[in-house]
């Protein structure tokens, strides 16, 4: 019986590198297609902890925990499940709520504020336009972060992170009627929220 050959850290290279493929090199312990694998993904993960929690911590602290677990068990993701994406968000979303029960209650900025602020001073050199765009954007944030978690959920999904309908309907694991009518619900909150805090702020 001829001896395989040996699994290598540059095996990844020589593939056209769909994620599909990486997975597969990672579930034999490729660590450049992990490297590659995780570069590609890892903002994404990490967008949607910070905007799911609030936190840069828990958002740093998912986004470790959802690619340790990628690594460990690569080889169970099925493709004709749904794409590499849904199943990234799904398992992030695992790992949050396992948070956001011990942290409750939180509220802070969801996405990185300096980061922000800079892009904003870049587009537009007007301190008062930018402090204007910079509280709305900060209402914004307190009032998806006030929802509660099923309507926050699909409103990071598909308002922030712009997955379709169905999209979505995989990473949370429920029908796409479902997100539908929860991503109506979530947007009339919002806009009830915003309202009320624009009254206020009269």
């Amino acid at each position: 019986m001829p001896e395989r050959e040996p699994i290598t850290s540059g095996m990844a290279t020589g593939l056209k590198d769909s994620d599909v493929d990486l997975l597969r090199l990672i579930s034999r312990g490729d660590e450049a297609a992990f490297l590659k694998f995780y570069r590609r993904h890892q903002g994404l993960v990490y967008r949607f902890a910070l905007q799911m929690s609030g936190k840069a911590e828990i958002a740093e602290e998912v986004t470790q925990d959802v690619f340790m677990q990628v690594m460990a068990s690569a080889q169970r993701y099925d493709a004709t499940r749904g794409s590499v994406t849904a199943y990234l968000y799904g398992v992030a979303r695992n790992f949050v709520f396992r948070r956001m029960d011990q942290e409750w209650p939180y509220i802070t900025a969801l996405d990185d504020p300096e980061n922000e602020q800079a892009d904003l001073a870049a587009r537009d050199p007007d301190p008062l336009a930018d402090l204007t765009r910079n509280e709305r954007l900060e209402s914004l944030r307190r009032a998806v972060l006030s929802l509660p978690p099923a309507y926050r959920e699909v409103v990071v999904l598909c308002d922030l992170h712009e997955l379709d309908y169905a999209e979505a309907a995989l990473a949370l694991n429920c029908a796409v009627g479902t997100i539908r009518s929860r991503l109506h619900r979530a947007r009339a909150l919002l806009a009830e929220k915003m309202k009320a805090e624009e009254r206020c702020a009269v």
